[in-house]
């Protein structure tokens, strides 16, 4: 694979030939491979309603917060434009408390990618936590389902050697070392259904992104697709509240995941 040609392309038009060119495999695993944290987390201190009240619901009984996630919800579930879905996700990740503090969530974020000797490229996020003033902690895109053609997974990961890249000139900025690895958790949503990724950027990858070069070392992503075992119910997505539950689960638990990846970005920040 080292003879494949490489170009100065932004993240997203990266495709499996990014991948088999900088030496990057992604591996499904299992759920409690990825997670390693035993049972699912609980659901009790939610809203019951926001878990089993169907998309769009409008009672007067329910909260004005669940009934607003609810609406973002219908429209993401029937959506007809990409802005909901991000909308949507975006919501989502409020409401299970992934922006703690001196952390936002920010739609549309361009992060500049140094690749093949040309500074001038980028990876435009659909979602993103950074830490203010400015790190990039998670990273999340949208699996066009707008076009014949889309490759979220190679562009979630061209976004995580962006966010490496990035967060490195930040650290330097203000005067600390260099990190030679960042585990950047990411998620790609088709729709509704979310899918994890833990992607391992280091220095020797980073550095042949940046200059055009085949990495001696394959780095090694790993994935956990989001299935309830049932054909409808994962078509439906989050539509369908036993799915649902088990996403929301999966997010909270991701939660737990990602922050203890963040730590070491945040090392002496």
């Amino acid at each position: 694979m080292a003879n494949l040609i490489r170009s100065p392309k932004s993240g997203n038009d990266w495709s499996k030939n990014e991948l088999l060119a900088y030496n990057i495999a992604i591996t499904p695993v299992s759920p409690d491979q990825f997670f390693r944290s035993g049972a699912d987390p609980s659901l009790d201190h939610m809203d019951p309603a926001l878990l089993t009240a169907p998309p769009g619901a409008d009672d007067p009984g329910l909260s004005n917060v669940t009934t607003e996630y609810l609406g973002y919800l219908d429209l993401a579930t029937s959506a007809t434009q990409e802005s909901l879905i991000d909308d949507f996700s975006a919501q989502t990740l409020k409401l299970l408390g992934f922006n703690e503090r001196h952390i936002i969530i920010s739609t549309r974020y361009v992060i500049p990618l140094t690749i093949c000797g040309e500074s001038n490229r980028s990876a435009q996020t659909d979602v993103c936590l950074l830490y203010r003033p400015t790190l990039i902690l998670l990273v999340l895109v949208q699996d066009n389902t707008f076009s014949n053609y889309t490759d979220a997974e190679s562009q979630v990961v061209a976004e995580a050697i962006a966010a490496f890249q990035f967060n490195n000139s930040k650290r330097e900025g203000k005067g600390l070392p260099r990190l030679n690895h960042m585990t950047i958790p990411c998620i790609t949503m088709s729709g509704t259904r979310p899918t994890f990724y833990l992607v391992p950027v280091t220095e020797e990858l980073s550095t042949a992104v940046i200059t055009g070069q085949y990495p001696a070392t394959e780095t090694q992503v790993w994935k956990c697709v989001t299935v309830a075992g049932d054909t409808r119910r994962d078509s439906e997505g989050m539509g369908d509240t036993a799915y649902r539950k088990l996403a929301l689960r999966r997010f909270l638990a991701f939660k737990t995941l990602a922050k203890s990846r963040w730590q070491k970005i945040l090392e002496g920040y």
